[in-house]
């Protein structure tokens, strides 16, 4: 990075005799939608001046893309403003990992990720926006991945288009790693097992899902912690991320998440379910860095736990 809010690369031998859009894609990682983005508002460079994209480069030439946004509004999608006022925000999200391109934070439970609606406020993307336009810095916050709303715990969002571009292409590739710790009700026999069952909508409920033949394929992966005679502890990982997916997942095998009333799961000893998303890794798009964050168990889900004496 030359300068904040760019990302240089320095042709090298082997490079030399590509054109700039070509280095701009193989080496850079930037779509064809962000590189005509890029060339109207000047925002690619080479050698500090706006090039023909099909000119060839050579050797120690340096090549710039603006990789943060210039202009807060300009992408539809899930990505929010700040709010206009530098008011400090009713909740305060805590970050466990921050660069110029990704963000990860611990999200409460009761939160949802983005809008689902236009008017619809207080969601993780616009307290994050607010946070940063309180410290004085108007960014876009665009959602990676999802949690669901009473699900607490670690997610990665991205802090520019091009930043959720690369993010975006982790997640695809299935290189975002993600570890959960779930209550799950009665006694689970096997010490570790996969479930492997498709999801699908349930077509008598708007919001619920169920394990269906014609349903989208999905894996999970767990292994127990700690059983008492009432609930299992386990450890949950994915290979597929449905919506709902352990929620679905465990009330398919008969052990529906404590306090998953959708799902089946007893309500009077924790006001949702009880899921933690606890950690997350990745290996950095651009530093080539392996990053691990992890959450910690919120207080409602140490209690349950100490109740069960799990």
């Amino acid at each position: 990075m030359s300068r904040k809010g760019w990302l240089e690369y320095v042709v090298t031998q082997e490079d030399a005799g590509l054109t700039v859009e070509q280095i701009a894609r193989q080496k850079l990682s930037v779509s064809g939608r962000m590189l005509q983005r890029l060339t109207r508002s000047k925002g690619i460079l080479l050698n500090r001046k706006s090039p023909f994209l099909q000119r060839q480069v050579k050797a120690g030439d340096k090549i710039a893309v603006r990789v943060q946004d210039n202009r807060l509004g300009q992408d539809k999608g899930p990505a929010m403003k700040a709010s206009s006022l530098p008011m400090p925000p009713v909740v305060q999200v805590d970050v466990l990992f921050e660069d110029d391109h990704l963000l990860v934070v611990c999200k409460p439970a009761g939160m949802m990720v983005h809008p689902t609606r236009r008017e619809q406020g207080n969601t993780l993307v616009h307290i994050l926006a607010d946070q940063y336009r309180y410290k004085g810095e108007n960014i876009q916050i665009h959602a990676v991945h999802r949690l669901d709303k009473e699900t607490s715990g670690v997610i990665l969002l991205a802090k520019s288009s091009y930043g959720h571009l690369l993010a975006d292409r982790l997640l695809r590739e299935g290189s975002i790693k993600r570890e959960y710790l779930a209550v799950a009700s009665g006694v689970v026999e096997n010490d570790a097992d996969t479930i492997h069952a498709p999801i699908g909508r349930d077509p008598r409920h708007p919001t619920r899902r169920r394990v269906m033949d014609s349903g989208d394929p999905a894996v999970t992966h767990y292994e127990v912690i700690a059983r008492s005679e009432e609930a299992t502890l386990v450890r949950v990982w994915l290979e597929t991320g449905r919506t709902h997916q352990i929620r679905v997942h465990f009330q398919h095998i008969g052990h529906p998440l404590v306090g998953d009333a959708m799902y089946g799961g007893n309500s009077g000893l924790i006001r949702r379910q009880a899921l933690h998303a606890w950690r997350l890794s990745f290996v950095h798009p651009v530093s080539g860095e392996e990053i691990v964050c992890t959450a910690p168990m919120p207080e409602d889900m140490t209690s349950l736990i100490t109740r069960l004496r799990l």
